[in-house]
């Protein structure tokens, strides 16, 4: 009788497991399928999935495969996880990939898990070098112009506390043709969490910006880094010619001007 209630038991085991391993076999063979689509589709999938080790590593896995797409949605999905182990080959991924959507998603993944890797692309997005001084490569210089990149960062999120003078980031695109100024106007807000000085010194820089929409994003992230210093280069954009940054400007230097030592709300 023992033995009759142990083997159904056992039964009972096996069956509750079968779900669960055939869910995993549906998401193994569909992540090694001839198909970038179906690939990408079963990685996305995984985002579902948290502080799981075999899902992370099917989502580090896919960082290597052919296609740009599935790369990039294996990094989007490594951020998802805020897997903080896979964090080395995200910037591997940023480092070594040639695909502006994949060096971008990694960099966003990184950037919301709080890693300060992600910090090293916006730096090289706004300023056209890296914080080490040396130049982009050619695949690198891909990012100040590839239009893709917007969506990649978020480019709604990332500098919607810019207005478009009532009217929608699409149609200021249709209006101006300027695809690059909003992704290192969106590289700036990044960069407001950059502990680093030279973050702070390259916005500064950037509010001489001869694009408008990059000198007030910078005004923006000066602002909210609550960096005093930074009056020396706002103030006289109270005078700039573009209504926008004029705006931004007044309103950073309230807000830093309250947190400026020795100065009060008046």
């Amino acid at each position: 009788m023992l033995r009759l209630v142990t083997f159904l038991a056992c039964a009972a085991c096996v069956q509750a497991q079968a779900p669960l391993e055939k869910a995993w076999t549906i998401l193994a063979d569909a992540a090694q399928d001839k198909s970038y689509e179906k690939r990408s589709k079963a990685i996305h999938a995984l985002g579902l999935i948290t502080a799981n080790a075999r899902a992370r590593t099917m989502a580090e896995t896919a960082l290597t495969d052919e296609r740009e797409e599935v790369r990039a949605t294996a990094a989007d999905v490594l951020g998802i996880m805020r897997a903080k182990e896979s964090a080395p080959k995200l910037k591997a991924a940023i480092k070594g990939d040639k695909e502006t959507s994949v060096v971008f998603a990694a960099a966003n993944a990184l950037f919301v898990m709080g890693d300060p890797g992600a910090f090293q692309v916006y730096y090289a997005v706004l300023t056209g070098e890296r914080k080490s001084g040396d130049p982009l490569v050619e695949s690198q210089m891909k990012m100040l112009k590839d239009p893709k990149a917007l969506t990649k960062m978020g480019i709604e999120e990332g500098i919607g506390f810019i207005p478009f003078g009532g009217v929608s980031y699409k149609v200021f695109k249709m209006a101006t043709a300027d695809d690059v100024s909003p992704v290192r106007a969106a590289a700036a807000s990044k960069l407001v969490g950059d502990p680093d000085p030279k973050a702070a010194q390259a916005l500064e820089k950037s509010t001489s910006d001869d694009k408008w929409l990059v000198r007030a994003a910078a005004i923006g992230a000066l602002a909210r880094r609550k960096e005093p210093s930074a009056l020396k280069v706002i103030t006289p954009l109270l005078d700039d010619k573009n209504d926008v940054v004029r705006f931004n400007a007044a309103a950073a230097v309230i807000q830093l001007s309250s947190s400026a030592k020795g100065v009060g709300h008046r």
